[in-house]
């Protein structure tokens, strides 16, 4: 079956300043909090080396009421470009129960817009066999971005 390839772009508007929200993508704490320990899973593991050419890990048991209750959901990124406050480039690959099921370029830019900072999250995949698909995975990050907005509210 061929891979499925996909690209969404989705906006929010943070009120808080560029410098905040950056924080919250680069500090291995607040984004564990915010990314890592979303509702329906639970979190097993989560590093992250923020620099370029530096790791990002995580493994979450996915909870009851999902889809896919039980089995484990793996991401694993490469930053391939930061630039403070303005913008994260990651390459990350994601597994299911240990089959790969998506590669993803996922660029983040921050800019900073009257009262705040608007965010543009762009997510540019291949999804393969078994994968969860492009609807899902917009859902997912349209809910990453609401706890994102919660965290820095």
């Amino acid at each position: 079956m061929p891979a499925i390839h996909d690209t969404f772009v989705l906006r929010r508007h943070y009120q808080t300043s560029p410098e905040r929200v950056f924080r919250a993508f680069a500090d291995p704490v607040e984004k564990r909090r915010w990314y890592a320990e979303s509702a329906g899973h639970e979190a097993l593991s989560y590093q992250m080396t923020f620099e370029v050419g530096g790791d990002e890990d995580s493994r979450y048991t996915m909870g009851p009421g999902t889809p896919i209750a039980g089995l484990e959901m793996a991401s694993t990124g490469r930053f391939l470009d930061i630039v403070p406050n303005l913008r994260v480039v990651i390459a990350q690959t994601m597994t299911l129960d240990g089959r790969r099921i998506s590669a993803a370029l996922i660029t983040v830019e921050i800019a900073s817009q009257g009262d705040g900072a608007d965010i543009t999250l762009t997510h540019q995949a291949a999804f393969f066999d078994g994968a969860d698909g492009p609807q899902m995975r917009k859902g997912g990050w349209e809910a990453l971005l609401d706890r994102l907005g919660q965290a820095l509210a």
